[in-house]
């Protein structure tokens, strides 16, 4: 899932207790991202940004920010 620091703000705890708790009969993993169009603007954020999510930056499509996690843990190859 996917929300836009402009439409709703970044994914709190609050608000991922939220979708998880909506999407609870889905049988698939979920995956919680913020979009942010930069650092600049998520820097604003970055004490509300619940653990166990992801950023997205728009001027650096390529990358994400993981915010904790052992899934993503290991070696880069």
């Amino acid at each position: 899932m996917i929300e836009a620091v402009t439409s709703h703000g970044a994914i709190s705890m609050k608000r991922h207790n939220e979708l998880k708790d909506l999407f609870r009969a889905c049988k698939l993993p979920l995956v919680f991202v913020t979009a942010f169009p930069d650092r600049q603007r998520m820097v604003k954020y970055l004490g509300e940004i619940a653990w166990e999510t992801e950023v997205w930056l728009a001027n650096a499509p390529d990358h994400l920010i993981h915010f904790n996690g052992e899934r993503f843990l290991g070696p880069y190859e």
